[in-house]
């Protein structure tokens, strides 16, 4: 379920001291109810995820088709990415969360920090650099949930028309698949 921003804005994220320049473009309530201790398991989940296998035909239709035509534009290439295009937001990070685990990396994403509620890692490309951060959040019925938000910041007037562009596709099938298979997976028995 699409949050409100002040659903991310009014907690006291480590990530808003490191991209205080991006924008807050989604915040998402994570259909995962848990108990305090179950944060671990969704970032180990949502790193584990593969939505070109995972997701429905329409959504790993569009999936492929992002990389396709990223790759005949060059958009995801390394010179297009962290360290190159842009700095890694890794240099921003204090002395604390560089010390702490930063968690794991998973395609497309590197890895800011773990904490024991909060995670957050980042992508770079010729269109955006994005963050997708997760946080573990009292859902008000005495248990917890996962929450999702997506920061940017576009590269120019091109990543800025390309996630206008983009937007309808997100709302209307990305973000509703990716829920989909996010509650599927935590309901899921864990593997023997």
């Amino acid at each position: 379920m699409r949050l409100p921003n002040t659903a991310h804005t009014s907690r006291p994220w480590r990530i808003h001291e490191i991209a205080r320049d991006f924008r807050l473009e989604d915040v998402w309530a994570l259909p995962t109810p848990g108990g305090p201790d179950d944060f671990p398991r969704l970032v180990r989940q949502i790193a584990a995820g593969d939505p070109s296998r995972s997701w429905s035909g329409g959504a790993r239709a569009l999936w492929a088709l992002r990389w396709k035509v990223g790759e005949l534009l060059r958009w995801d290439r390394p010179d297009a990415g962290l360290g190159s295009r842009v700095p890694t937001l890794r240099d921003r990070l204090p002395a604390d969360l560089r010390d702490a685990p930063s968690g794991p990396d998973f395609d497309p994403f590197t890895s800011l920090y773990l904490l024991e509620d909060e995670f957050a890692a980042e992508m770079a490309n010729r269109t955006v650099h994005a963050v997708m951060h997760l946080g573990w959040v009292p859902d008000g019925a005495a248990g917890y949930r996962g929450q999702m938000a997506v920061l940017l910041k576009p590269n120019g007037l091109f990543g800025a028309a390309y996630m206008a562009a983009i937007k309808p596709f997100r709302y209307v099938i990305v973000y509703p698949a990716l829920m989909r298979q996010i509650g599927r997976e935590w309901r899921a028995p864990p593997p023997k």
